[in-house]
């Protein structure tokens, strides 16, 4: 996020739900935190704009950006105009597989692919609302690489942790100096909770399922008297983007690009609405943790899951991958930017595309999002629909929520100068 004129993490709070309207949001995150209450959405909400992330502030950008809404979309047209999109078909590198894998990651082969989210199966307005910044669809190819199979854990982090003492960004203070203006009562750290309400609400006001949580953090994933005790193998959450990159580097790994994850995402398939194919619960199995029941307030846990569930309790895609939908959201390496497809396909087959120069989120300008994929056990046919592969979520940097994840890649060539010996890693293992 901008330094000029950053919100405090209470504000970001309504930058993750994806809200525009930034004064009126500071005005009420102040008062949320005045009771003791405060959203911190912004950071997950993942729009670029430059903004104060004063407590109130920041924590209405984090709660937003943790939960992106169809309407955040810059796009407007009739969904009934709603056109049928083509995709071709997946072409996998045919090189043999390296003999040996990293633990805890598969090979992916790469390739050149159909990018972008196919239409709904019951074209339903919130699915298609989902698909308006992952059009057109066009040709992508990427370089072979290896994947994490799952999202890194709570037992993976705090390993990273012990060994290098990092300390994330929702357990720093808010320095006044980064939020001009704020309050010093409310530069406390803390992130974004989903806090589901009693009773059914209307969804035009993500406030009143997220708020902004002083102490909250990786640790303490629900606030100062949560744990993550018996949780190891849950996927660790509260992470903004320059933790997960911290991680990656210390783990001799990166972020993946937004084409490197869907590429391994689709997991060998072409122009599907699903990681697993094209129905939602084939032969009535589940196949991601999402969210059953009435959204807000009614998580039923038909899944077997309410809330976040460990990793690896789903099938995987045809590439071994856990979690590829659902569950928490993931980090890429790619700014975003709604017009970046049209870019793209002007110019052929882009081959290991690396995202565009910079953010812009038209609903927030300044901020600056990264693409964010595979949703998470929040996404529901009433509000969200992005565990719909193809589509795309967008966060501010400096935003973390409990919701949100990643994994990492790593290049043959670093594998491999791994083997030699030749690289110093800190020996991050799964």
């Amino acid at each position: 996020m901008s330094k000029t004129k950053k919100q405090t993490p209470q504000a970001k709070a309504e930058n993750a739900a994806g809200k525009t309207d930034k004064k009126l949001w500071t005005a009420g995150v102040v008062i949320v935190l005045a009771a003791a209450a405060a959203v911190a959405i912004y950071k997950h909400s993942g729009s670029p704009q430059p903004t104060v992330p004063t407590a109130p502030d920041s924590a209405n950008q984090r709660n937003a950006a943790a939960n992106p809404t169809p309407l955040q979309t810059s796009a407007s047209a009739p969904m009934s105009e709603a056109k049928e999109v083509a995709f071709g078909p997946t072409a996998p590198n045919m090189t043999p597989a390296p003999a040996k894998t990293p633990p805890g990651m598969a090979w992916i082969p790469g390739g050149e692919f159909s990018m972008g989210a196919q239409n709904p199966p019951d074209m339903d307005e919130v699915g298609l609302k989902a698909t308006l910044d992952s059009r057109p669809i066009h040709r992508v190819y990427v370089d072979g690489f290896f994947m994490d199979k799952t999202d890194v854990t709570n037992a993976q982090f705090e390993k990273f942790v012990k060994a290098t003492g990092y300390v994330t960004v929702a357990e720093r203070k808010p320095r006044a100096e980064d939020y001009p203006g704020a309050s010093p009562e409310n530069l406390v750290a803390g992130s974004v909770v989903f806090a589901p309400p009693e009773h059914p609400v209307s969804l035009d006001n993500y406030l009143q399922w997220w708020t902004y949580v002083p102490g909250a953090n990786w640790r303490h994933p629900a606030g100062p008297q949560s744990s993550i005790v018996g949780k190891e193998n849950y996927p660790v959450l509260h992470i903004a983007y320059e933790d997960a990159e911290a991680y990656a580097k210390w783990a001799g790994k990166r972020l993946p690009t937004e084409a490197e994850w869907e590429f391994a995402a689709r997991g060998g398939l072409a122009g599907k609405p699903y990681v697993w194919g094209d129905e939602f619960r084939p032969n009535g199995k589940w196949m991601a943790n999402t969210h059953e029941g009435h959204f807000p307030d009614k998580d039923t846990g038909d899944d077997g899951y309410v809330g976040i569930s460990p990793v690896a309790k789903f099938p995987p895609n045809g590439y071994g991958l856990y979690d590829m939908a659902g569950d928490v959201w993931q980090w890429t390496s790619d700014w975003y930017r709604p017009d970046y497809y049209q870019q793209l396909v002007a110019t052929g087959v882009s081959h290991n595309p690396q995202g565009p120069d910079s953010a812009y989120d038209p609903s927030e300008p300044g901020h600056k999002k990264r693409a964010q994929r595979g949703g998470s056990f929040l996404c529901t046919d009433q509000y969200c629909s992005r565990y719909m592969v193809g589509t795309r979520g967008k966060g501010d940097i400096d935003t973390g929520t409990n919701h949100l994840g990643f994994r990492c890649v790593m290049t043959l060539q670093q594998w491999q100068a791994r083997e030699r010996g030749q690289e110093d890693h800190s020996g991050e293992g799964n």
